[in-house]
């Protein structure tokens, strides 16, 4: 009976090793633009895409170009959750860096509750370039796994 048991263990363990993982990537722009003009989302494509289907490979011998397939790569079903722009006439906004961080912790909070797990977290600044640009955001994308 002891062996039987230790063979189920095993098996049982050896099962949940081999099961494929899954990841999702969610992405949060917030604008950096002055005087609230900006636009500040959180985007959760709502379609996966092979990225094998827009793929090619380049050689020395390749004098032709593919066509671009770069409007089939456009995902159409997404979701866009609304957030506040950090800057608005008066400067930065602190209770609106408040209330964003409270949304993306409810959606965290939320994909945690359906079996994700928060795996990585990456975030990057385009800012202002200088006198006359005024343009800038601040984007993190949070990769779940599960």
């Amino acid at each position: 009976m002891k062996k039987f048991l230790l063979v189920v263990s095993l098996a049982l363990t050896m099962n949940f090793g081999l099961s494929a993982q899954e990841y999702k990537v969610i992405t949060s722009v917030e604008s950096i633009v002055p005087n609230g003009l900006g636009r500040s989302r959180i985007v959760n494509a709502l379609e996966d895409k092979d990225y094998r289907e827009y793929t090619s490979v380049q050689t020395e011998d390749d004098n032709t170009r593919n066509k671009s397939k770069r409007g089939k790569i456009r995902v159409k079903n997404f979701e866009e959750t609304k957030l506040l722009n950090f800057f608005n006439i008066g400067g930065i906004r602190f209770q609106n860096i408040a209330a964003n961080d409270a949304i993306l912790s409810s959606m965290i909070n939320d994909m945690v509750t359906n079996g994700w797990e928060l795996a990585f977290v990456s975030s990057a600044v385009e800012s202002d370039g200088g006198e006359g640009d005024g343009q800038g955001i601040f984007i993190t994308r949070y990769i779940f796994k599960k």
